[in-house]
């Protein structure tokens, strides 16, 4: 099963804690969709990165607009998709958001030989060291790059990579641990952050490669007595995006962390507004549909 369908899973699972509230929370998302097809970010505009999290968020509450159902707004999506072609005209973030768009709509609709094309322009973010960074070009991969590129892949039913491939990737996870136990996105770095441990967690599970041990108590030494997950051990204040992926990672490597599973509830519903969807933190006072689909994963994971 794709990481992403893994989320998605874990998503579906907020329905159980929000109960009505689900309803709040897909209009919340529906009112972001514009005329074109695609979703809005948080100054109203077409985005793709936001239209990538909004469809997933849909699919997670079940009310993906499909050909079935709301069949006017998925030919919509499915046209501005298509306006992007193989993504080369976009940065690296940007194309895997591309393919995570297109993994939420049926195969039979993606255009013909699109797959592969825009496989091939992911794969064009190959670090001289094998593995994958955001930036074009570079010597040294990172362990977003990695993420984003082996999920990328994933989301358009390519293989990851080749067995010399898969082990450049987990050669360069190796160099980017930190001297605490985490990961950084650089080499030789004292301090680990929460995303690049799990985006290095997942990756290292995705290609079926030994996670190390110490992955778990860096995380779990991330957390705040709010119960929400810090992004670097001196951040002030947790963070939504942190805790998701945190949670995530954790049940990854089978870490206990439940005995504090209801301050993780009452960290998150800190976060909720009545508009329907999540604020990144404490100090965010706007909603956005990549803090919702955070929202709900972080709260599938802490409803079971």
């Amino acid at each position: 099963m794709s990481r992403r369908l893994q989320m998605l899973q874990v998503a579906r699972l907020a329905q159980r804690s929000l109960g009505e509230a689900a309803d709040l929370v897909a209009g919340f998302l529906q009112r972001l969709a514009l005329p074109d097809g695609s979703y809005a970010n948080r100054d109203g505009k077409s985005d793709l990165y936001y239209t990538s999290f909004a469809l997933d968020a849909l699919a997670a509450l079940d009310r993906l607009p499909t050909s079935h159902q709301q069949p006017d707004i998925a030919d919509r999506t499915r046209r501005w998709l298509a306006a992007f072609g193989d993504g080369s005209q976009l940065d690296f973030v940007h194309r895997c958001c591309l393919a995570r768009a297109w993994a939420s709509q049926p195969p039979d609709d993606r255009p013909a030989g699109l797959a592969d094309r825009l496989a091939a322009r992911i794969r064009d973010n190959r670090a001289r060291d094998g593995s994958y960074a955001t930036r074009a070009g570079a010597y040294g991969g990172t362990a977003y790059g990695c993420f984003l590129a082996i999920n990328a892949l994933d989301d358009l039913s390519q293989p990851p990579a080749a067995s010399e491939d898969q082990q450049a990737i987990i050669d360069c996870l190796a160099r980017l641990r930190s001297d605490d136990g985490g990961w950084a996105n650089a080499a030789g770095q004292p301090q680990g952050s929460t995303t690049a441990t799990a985006a290095a967690v997942a990756t290292l599970q995705t290609l079926e490669a030994t996670v190390p041990r110490e992955a778990g108590p860096f995380l779990l030494a991330q957390q705040h007595p709010s119960g929400g997950f810090l992004a670097t051990p001196d951040a002030p204040i947790p963070d939504l995006l942190s805790t998701a992926v945190a949670l995530h990672a954790l049940d990854v490597v089978d870490a206990d962390w439940r005995g504090r599973q209801d301050l993780v509830l009452d960290y998150l519903d800190s976060l909720w507004s009545a508009a329907g969807g999540f604020h990144g933190s404490w100090a965010d006072d706007s909603i956005d549909a990549e803090y919702t689909y955070y929202g709900l994963v972080a709260l599938g994971h802490a409803s079971v």
